[in-house]
C-alpha cells in the first residue's frame, strides 16, 4: 500500500475524540468612535454560565459552515451589527481550565474596527442586551465575565500601539471625511492630541487619501471631504506619530 492510501485508510478510521478536545471559540474587542469617545461592544449574556453579566461577542466555531478563524470573527459580527468589517485583526490566543465553568476552553481574540454610522445592533438568544459602552467605562458597572475584562485591555493596548504607526484609525471613520475629523479620531484612539501641521503632512505623504470634490459645510469654513483609496486602509507609516509641540 503506497504512503497515499496508508494515509487515506488511518484518516478514515481516525476518531478525532479519541483525545481531549477543549471548548474552542472566538471572542471580540469590536471598536468604534462615539460622541468623541472610543467605544467597545458588550453583550448582556442571557444565558448560563455568567447569565446577566457582561461580555465581549463571540462564540463557538460552527464547524460545519466556519472554514476558518476569521470566518467565525465575521459570522458573529455580522450577527452582532449586521455589517462585515474592513478590518479585523487576530490579536491572541487563551486557553486554561479555569477560564470557563463548563470545561477546558480556548478563545482566539480579535479586534475589529467599525464606523458607527447606520448600525442598528441586534441581539439573539444568548444575548440580552447589547450596547456600546466607552472603554474606560468598562470596569463600572460593566465588569465583565470570564476572563474578557483581560482580552479587551490586550485588544485596546494592541489598537493604541498600532494606531503610532498606521492608518488604521481610518476604518472608524465613515465612507468620507475631513482631515480634522481624521485627526480627531487618531486622538480619541491614542488618548492625546496630535501636533496638526506635522499630522497633516504625514496623511498627505502617504497618498492613501483623495479628494471627492465635495466639502462639508459647518461652524467654521467649508473643508474639503476625503476617503481612502483602496488597499490603503492599513498603511504603515515610516515614523510614529508625533505629539504636539
Amino acid at each position: 500500500m503506497s504512503k497515499v492510501d496508508s494515509e487515506k485508510a488511518f484518516l478514515k478510521n481516525y476518531n478525532i475524540h479519541d483525545f481531549d478536545v477543549p471548548l474552542t471559540s472566538v471572542d471580540m474587542a469590536i471598536f468604534t468612535v462615539r460622541d468623541a469617545q472610543l467605544q467597545v461592544l458588550l453583550v448582556k449574556r442571557a444565558q448560563h454560565p455568567a447569565m446577566g453579566q457582561w461580555a465581549l461577542p463571540g462564540g463557538f466555531i460552527d464547524l460545519k459552515h466556519d472554514k476558518t478563524l476569521s470566518d467565525t470573527a465575521r459570522r458573529k459580527l455580522l450577527e452582532k451589527t449586521g455589517i462585515d468589517t474592513p478590518y479585523l485583526e487576530q490579536v491572541e490566543t487563551f486557553g486554561s481550565k479555569a477560564r470557563d465553568p463548563r470545561g477546558w476552553s480556548v478563545t482566539v481574540a480579535y479586534l475589529a474596527l467599525i464606523a458607527s454610522e447606520d448600525i442598528s445592533l441586534s441581539r439573539d438568544e444568548s444575548s440580552e442586551e447589547v450596547t456600546w459602552v466607552p472603554v474606560n467605562k468598562v470596569k463600572k458597572p460593566y465588569k465583565l465575565a470570564f476572563d474578557h475584562g483581560k482580552i479587551l485591555g490586550i485588544c485596546h493596548e494592541r489598537l493604541k500601539n498600532k494606531v503610532q504607526y498606521t492608518s488604521l484609525p481610518v476604518n472608524l471613520l465613515p465612507t468620507e471625511f475631513t482631515l480634522t475629523e481624521l485627526q480627531q479620531t487618531f486622538e480619541t484612539v491614542l488618548g492625546n492630541s496630535v501636533e496638526k501641521k506635522s499630522f497633516r503632512r504625514r496623511i498627505l505623504v502617504a497618498d492613501i487619501l483623495e479628494e471627492t470634490g465635495e466639502m462639508k459645510s459647518g461652524s467654521n469654513r467649508p473643508a474639503k471631504l476625503y476617503r481612502v483609496k483602496p488597499d490603503s486602509r492599513t498603511h504603515f507609516f515610516a515614523r510614529t506619530i508625533e505629539g504636539p509641540r
